[in-house]
């Protein structure tokens, strides 16, 4: 097992079974302070399973958590968050109609001793999050722009902008470049980046290599449940990770 104190977050041991199907089989898993794991394997690998039991959607059946060197001993959705745990889907969940700073606010509202809303210095914050943390230069996205009006990278941007505003130590990446194009998914890598360069940690869910390998540290590949290799990207280039991938789906199992 690996020492929790010495990472943000550590799996030890996880099992998970869904009536007489075992989806992960003893999973070790861990992610550093101010590390960006690529987490890849292909549909049904576990990897949605695996991320449920980090955001408590789910509870092992058997193993450990630990989570900044404290063991987890009971966990959900709820507890997950206030540790500073946040998932940006791959639907990208924002409110399409609305402005850019109701969603980044939305159910955390900024509000006065009475319970009104302080518009103004939500709309502040949110300024801050696109020029500052974001880098958006173009005057065509402000405060008040409509969620609907943005790119895919963009909406993507933007959830990444309120977890690192609201303090998040992981950020679980579900499949963040799903159905953009090149350029989009470009945006979308920078802003992966800016996490790392923010000091915190993320975890890139993906099937496709080649988007994971830019901005990765270090990558984990899950098979049928099971780790199947794991690899520091200065010990592996994208090809040689590619030909083990394809090793793994021809004969199930990598050298």
């Amino acid at each position: 097992m690996y020492n929790p104190e010495d990472y943000l977050l550590v799996m030890d041991g996880i099992y998970k079974s869904f009536g007489e199907v075992e989806v992960l089989k003893n999973v070790n898993f861990r992610v550093g302070n101010n590390e960006i794991v690529g987490l890849v394997g292909d549909n049904g690998a576990g990897k949605s399973t695996l991320i449920k039991i980090i955001t408590g959607v789910h509870r092992p059946d058997k193993g450990e958590i630990y989570f900044k060197g404290k063991k987890i001993t009971y966990h959900s959705v709820e507890l997950s968050r206030e540790l500073g745990i946040e998932t940006v889907y791959q639907e990208r969940a924002l409110g399409e109609q609305q402005t850019l700073w109701r969603n980044v606010f939305m159910g955390r509202e900024i509000t006065d001793r009475l319970g009104f809303l302080r518009i103004n210095e939500e709309k502040k914050e949110t300024e801050k999050i696109l020029r500052k943390h974001l880098g958006f230069t173009s005057k065509a996205i402000n405060v008040d722009s409509i969620v609907k009006s943005l790119s895919g990278g963009e909406k993507q941007g933007i959830a990444i902008g309120r977890a690192l505003y609201f303090n998040a130590e992981l950020i679980i990446l579900d499949e963040p470049t799903m159905g953009l194009s090149l350029s989009e998914t470009r945006k979308v890598l920078d802003f992966v980046l800016n996490i790392k360069k923010s000091g915190k940690s993320a975890i890139f869910i993906s099937h496709n290599i080649y988007y994971v390998y830019p901005v990765a540290d270090r990558f984990v590949i899950l098979d049928r449940g099971q780790v199947a290799g794991e690899f520091l990207k200065k010990e592996i280039s994208q090809d040689e990770l590619v030909e083990k991938m394809v090793e793994l789906a021809r004969t199930g199992k990598m050298k």
